[in-house]
């Protein structure tokens, strides 16, 4: 009868911890939910997402296909955002440019972390000389501005995708160091960390297994605000010829060759101008809202 009682008891914890796990997962997709403005943050990165992979869906023009004859077209039926100085369509290369700084955006992102969350985990799990020779690198790419550090770079390789993605990865290594050395100092002491040291696991399983679980939640929050920066960095750089080569479609450099036209021809300007803020302000609000929903010091304001 005891053994019967303790197994139950052991099933019922278990079903009990199970059903806990589930409901605040519900709980936190309720919060993100209930704010509007992160919901229509993630609709249009939804969209932006669906730009990015199928721009043939949107447009039936060529990004990179010159036609002479219609070259500075006004907005209309035909041409939606009108044309360039190369007749181009400017709707097309501002989808198809969707595609390039998404590309660039959630590539350096994904490097950028996992670097980042590889040496905050290492420099926080140890601590002492490890953590201070991380953390003084880490002070040193914070030093240096990200932009500053990014024409560096570019300069440097030369023009290309692949040069502006390392440019960009590594000037935002260190908020991600950063952010995850803290979660790591505040988690490595708690119980079930001791009781995995316990039954003998290895460092590489407690880090990975039991620490890096529970610090997911600044981790995306940190990633999805940096995916906003990125993009306005690789524009940023773009614009000033450092970026993405011509005539590859990407929204900094449209913008950049646009400036002469400007006065007469608002439209060159304006839509990937357009393209830059919404996609920057979107995933802004998809940031914000994922940080309140999974903060649970914001769950009593929420209410």
């Amino acid at each position: 009868m005891l053994m019967l009682s303790t197994k139950q008891d052991a099933s019922l914890s278990q079903d009990t911890i199970s059903i806990g796990g589930h409901g605040q997962t519900k709980e936190i997709i309720g919060r993100f939910l209930r704010n509007r403005a992160a919901v229509f943050g993630m609709v249009v990165v939804l969209f932006l997402l669906f730009c990015a992979i199928f721009p043939q869906a949107l447009t039936q023009y060529d990004p990179i296909e010159q036609n002479l004859r219609d070259r500075f077209a006004a907005p209309s039926a035909e041409h939606f955002f009108g044309t360039d100085e190369y007749g181009r369509d400017i709707f097309s290369r501002v989808i198809y440019g969707c595609r390039t700084s998404m590309e660039i955006g959630l590539i350096s992102v994904a490097i950028s972390c996992i670097i980042g969350v590889v040496i905050g985990a290492i420099a926080g799990f140890y601590g002492g000389i490890t953590d201070n020779l991380f953390m003084r690198f880490i002070d040193v790419l914070m030093a240096i501005p990200n932009t500053l550090l990014g024409i560096s770079i570019v300069a440097a390789l030369g023009n290309s995708i692949p040069n502006l993605i390392i440019a960009l990865s590594i000037g935002s290594i260190a908020g991600y160091a950063r952010v995850v050395r803290v979660s790591v100092l505040s988690t490595k002491g708690t119980e079930y960390v001791e009781a995995a040291y316990a039954t003998g696991a290895s460092d590489f399983r407690i880090i990975f297994k039991y620490i890096l679980p529970n610090c997911l939640a600044p981790i995306i929050v940190q990633a999805t605000m940096s995916v906003a920066t990125t993009i306005m960095a690789a524009t940023g750089l773009s614009f000033l010829g450092l970026g993405v080569p011509a005539p590859t479609p990407e929204w900094g450099a449209m913008a950049s060759s646009s400036r002469a036209y400007i006065r007469d021809y608002w439209w060159l300007v304006t839509f990937p101008g357009l393209a830059i803020m919404t996609t920057a302000f979107s995933f802004n609000l998809f940031g914000d809202g994922l940080r309140d929903a999974l903060d649970p010091n914001m769950k009593p304001r929420l209410k």
